[in-house]
């Protein structure tokens, strides 16, 4: 599966809880039940994955964990929570850094419409500093 196609798949899973459940529910419902609704589609998951920082080359175990990790490719960091703000997007961004995945969804399930509480992220690592953004 591609990339664009396992997001779009990610994604309708998210609207699929989200038009089940509505806003609301604490974050830890919600990655249960986008979790469970994964599962139904067919598709790999990983929840609370460790991500270790590296500080002089020694990997240190500082408590930073992905949300939840699909088919080994796409790290979904999950909110229920009024608005986005800058810094969910920078903790993101670093998640993809920190853990050499590419791609992240930032989802907040406390929105009326999923599709406003969703934001596409994608790290290339060749250049860090200009090729970090979002996409809209």
């Amino acid at each position: 599966m591609r990339n664009h196609q396992l997001t779009h798949e990610i994604i309708g899973a998210a609207i699929e809880v989200h038009r089940f459940l509505g806003p609301g529910l604490l974050e830890s419902a919600c990655e249960e039940c986008l979790c469970h609704e994964l599962a139904l589609r067919n598709l790999s998951v990983q929840r609370q994955v460790p991500v270790p920082v590296v500080y002089k080359e020694v990997k240190l175990e500082c408590g930073y964990r992905l949300d939840i990790v699909v088919e080994q490719t796409v790290v979904l960091e999950l909110k229920s929570i009024e608005a986005f703000s800058p810094v969910h997007e920078a903790v993101i961004l670093t998640y993809l850094r920190l853990s050499g995945f590419k791609i992240g969804l930032l989802i907040n399930f406390n929105v009326t419409i999923l599709k406003e509480g969703i934001r596409r992220f994608i790290f290339e690592p060749r250049n860090e500093e200009k090729d970090l953004h979002r996409e809209h």
